[in-house]
């Protein structure tokens, strides 16, 4: 007589090792397991209460500064390198990892308003100051400049070309300089009294872009030498930043408390509007990867978006941190940097819940998990209110709220005029992305 048996491989539920978890069978099928939807919105729930439990976004303070940080600039080689500049005149340079000061030097005698890394060499970078000088240091040959260019005023902005020996300075106008010259190679001017910022496109390396006080961006082509475009806001710019990734998008932090993402192909519309800020945004940083940025107010307080969303996603602030001038990414995109005119320079992880240090890969898939159930039911009420939920000073509170009620109100009465005149009822309506423009020229 034959007998069968059933049979099954070892190795479907014994361990290899005594340290790993006793395999189990489990059949997947829905219709098993009727409880399953919510027991994983329970979870999603716990994920996020547990998220704004444990988040604590402030890291630590880059203490040196006697005096207000007012810019401040990322090595593009070196992961854990920052040079910052304050109102006294002094230059540092920082290493993120060990919090400390690896270099310094009393640089100016006036306001440094830019600092930026040189291309050809690791060691070098640039400042410039209201003292009317631009200066090359060279970490590796003492606190004595390399070079001095001296110009007729002040400069309010420095940016570096990526590859070549090139240098763009913003003052009474845009001047493009060789680092072998002492005079400046190209000069812009385009209606403005002054500029206040000017930017080197990282990707399209001959692009660059200015602010001026009259309200005005502008864009520059180094193979004509001459302006290409300019847009007109309602109100100054203070700063501008162009996204790493993609070659001609940038944004502009504006007076008017909102930071627009523009692509200079057609500024006739912003692409984006990110808002929240209750006062001026002075500074915007572009994280590496070109999807994130951050933004400094007024307000004294630092703000993340994600590029695709008008609203932040997190908000900073401490009750000692002033007003905020400068802002900056790390190269890895995991910290952000600020500089207030309390004097400290401010270090702040990107993701405010995110354990640093090294995970192991038990704990990667629980933490994987846990953010794929959160993106599933992020649209549930409760969830929503949770995660979006920040705590913020009273004083930035009030002015929001505040804020909110002139709006509704504008739109209340913009919508009674339309509603009971004929003739406003015929003006088209202003899109929010063009409401800030005044128009485009060429």
């Amino acid at each position: 007589m034959k007998v069968k048996a059933l049979s099954r491989s070892s190795n479907d539920y014994v361990r290899e090792r005594s340290q790993d978890l006793h395999k189990v069978q489990r059949n997947l099928n829905p219709t098993i397991h009727p409880f399953e939807q919510g027991r994983e919105y329970v979870r999603a729930l716990n994920t996020v209460k547990l998220e704004r439990m444990f988040a604590k976004p402030f890291v630590g303070a880059l203490n040196g500064h006697i005096d207000g940080v007012y810019s401040m600039a990322k090595h593009p080689t070196r992961l854990a390198s920052m040079i910052s500049g304050s109102g006294d005149g002094e230059i540092r340079v920082w290493d993120i990892s060990d919090q400390r000061t690896t270099w310094s030097a009393n640089a100016h005698n006036g306001i440094v308003q830019g600092v930026c890394a040189g291309a050809t060499d690791t060691s070098r970078f640039l400042s410039c100051s209201q003292d009317k000088t631009v200066k090359i240091w060279d970490t590796n040959s003492g606190s004595d400049p390399i070079h001095t260019y001296v110009g007729k005023y002040a400069f309010m902005s420095l940016s570096h070309h990526r590859k070549d020996p090139l240098f763009a300075t913003a003052g009474n106008s845009v001047d493009v300089w060789d680092e072998s010259r002492s005079e400046p190679i190209h000069e812009f001017e385009w209606g403005a009294d002054s500029y206040q910022s000017v930017k080197f496109n990282q990707v399209e390396t001959n692009i660059l872009a200015s602010t001026g006080t009259d309200r005005t961006i502008v864009l520059y082509d180094l193979r004509t030498s001459q302006p290409i475009s300019k847009v007109v806001m309602a109100m100054r710019t203070n700063a501008i930043a162009w996204n790493p990734i993609e070659a001609f998008t940038f944004a502009a932090a504006n007076e008017d408390h909102n930071t627009y993402l523009f692509d200079m192909r057609n500024m006739e519309s912003a692409h984006n509007v990110f808002k929240d800020h209750v006062s001026a945004v002075m500074d915007v940083d572009f994280a590496p990867t070109g999807q994130e940025i951050v933004t400094g107010s007024y307000d004294r307080t630092l703000r993340l978006y994600n590029i695709n969303q008008g609203h932040s996603r997190d908000v900073y602030h401490t009750k000692r941190m002033q007003r905020i001038f400068s802002v900056q990414f790390s190269m890895d995109s995991k910290f952000v940097l600020s500089g207030s005119d309390d004097g400290n320079i401010r270090l702040w992880k990107a993701n405010a819940s995110e354990k640093l240090g090294v995970k192991d890969w038990r704990e990667r898939h629980h933490l994987a998990y846990a953010a794929s159930l959160k993106e599933r039911f992020k649209h549930m009420d409760e969830i929503r209110k949770i995660d979006r939920h920040r705590p913020l000073p009273g004083d930035v509170r009030r002015a929001d709220r505040m804020k909110k009620t002139i709006l509704s109100s504008e739109k209340r009465k913009d919508e009674n005029r339309r509603k009971h005149s004929k003739k406003y009822a015929e003006e088209k309506r202003i899109p929010e992305r063009k409401k800030a423009i005044i128009g485009v020229a060429k």
